[in-house]
């Protein structure tokens, strides 16, 4: 029997890019892509005619995803392979709706997973911030160690990934990615978030002197997106359980990081620094926040990061050739691409 791979998350460029690397690896695998109605139009759009795949109209946050019956009972029997993509990433998302989606909508996931009679991988995407506002040394194993979060998507996925490791009798791998950024070959990217912050704070400041914010001591995770997906493709086979760090094994601080982008970007190093507080205090002021294009939440991703030990995700990586690639290689193809695209609204993150 040929696998039969379920993703959640498609049309999203993550689950789009991941579907071609499984393809790459598996080609005669079948493929079914839980579709939240209001996505399934991209979906037709983008996946076209191909007979390997059946998009499936679907919602996480129902019981049973919203799959009619019949449908339920057939994937039951069928399906092998089960990635969990689907959550909101919104560093400014509301308390509800991010509980909803990413922690419901997951114990949903987790339940129908459970209910598959040839599953031999689920795949859960998680993120390393479930670290929260913990700092120093964390290790893969880590969870629940006292922290706070930074915000209601850091929160809401941490309680997620608990009730993903809850599980019991299930082959489960927990990815947990850096702050992801486009691809380090193309530099494309679906969305000018996370650190894209920075190049957009960094356009508006380009008339002006250039300040670094903050200290930056800290070391900024940062990881492109081809790294990801050919490290899920590579673990969602390897039959290992546990939980992996798809982070930079060297990290270049927050400090290093928004340098090397200023000179890339703008041609021109910062010149002084404005404290944190300070710059909070400005990005709480929509009007400013908006003149920028920087959410306020993005701010506190400059300091007080953890250190992310992927010591065991390296040694299993290593086994297939995988390896992260320095964030400094790739960053011209980051900015260039951001310079073609930069006045594309549909990769701009409205600022409330």
């Amino acid at each position: 029997m040929s696998n039969h791979y379920m993703l959640t998350g498609y049309p999203g460029f993550l689950s789009g890019r991941l579907f071609r690397g499984l393809v790459q690896h598996d080609p005669s695998a079948r493929f079914t892509f839980l579709v939240h109605p209001s996505q399934m139009d991209k979906a037709r759009q983008q996946i076209g005619s191909q007979d390997h795949v059946h998009l499936l109209e679907g919602d996480i946050t129902l019981e049973d995803l919203g799959i009619p019956e019949e449908e339920t009972n057939r994937l039951r029997e069928e399906v092998t392979h089960f990635l969990h993509l689907a959550a909101i990433y919104d560093l400014a998302v509301p308390k509800d709706a991010a509980y909803k989606v990413n922690v419901k909508g997951t114990d949903h996931v987790n339940r129908f997973v459970q209910s598959l009679t040839h599953l031999k991988r689920y795949v859960y995407f998680s993120t390393a911030y479930v670290s929260g506002t913990r700092t120093g040394k964390v290790t893969e194993e880590d969870l629940a160690c006292g922290q706070d979060f930074k915000n209601h998507y850091e929160e809401t996925k941490f309680e997620a990934e608990k009730l993903v490791r809850d599980l019991k009798g299930v082959p489960t791998t927990i990815i947990r990615p850096g702050v992801v950024v486009g691809d380090s070959q193309t530099g494309e990217t679906e969305k000018f978030d996370g650190p894209y912050f920075i190049f957009r704070y960094l356009d508006a400041m380009n008339p002006f002197p250039v300040p670094y914010v903050g200290k930056g001591e800290n070391p900024f995770n940062i990881v492109p997106v081809d790294y990801i997906i050919q490290s899920t493709v590579y673990l969602t086979h390897a039959g290992k359980d546990g939980t992996f760090h798809l982070t930079d094994p060297s990290p270049y601080s927050a400090r290093e990081v928004y340098e090397m982008i200023a000179e890339e970007l703008l041609g021109k190093k910062p010149r002084y620094t404005i404290p944190e507080k300070i710059a909070k205090a400005m990005m709480s002021i929509r009007m400013i926040r908006r003149y920028f294009g920087v959410e306020k939440e993005a701010i506190s991703y400059m300091s007080s990061q953890s250190d992310y030990d992927s010591s065991w995700t390296q040694s299993v990586l290593r086994e297939g050739g995988i390896h992260c690639p320095d964030f400094k290689s790739y960053l011209p193809n980051l900015v260039r691409y951001y310079q073609e695209h930069r006045e594309d609204t549909a990769k701009k993150i409205p600022i409330r």
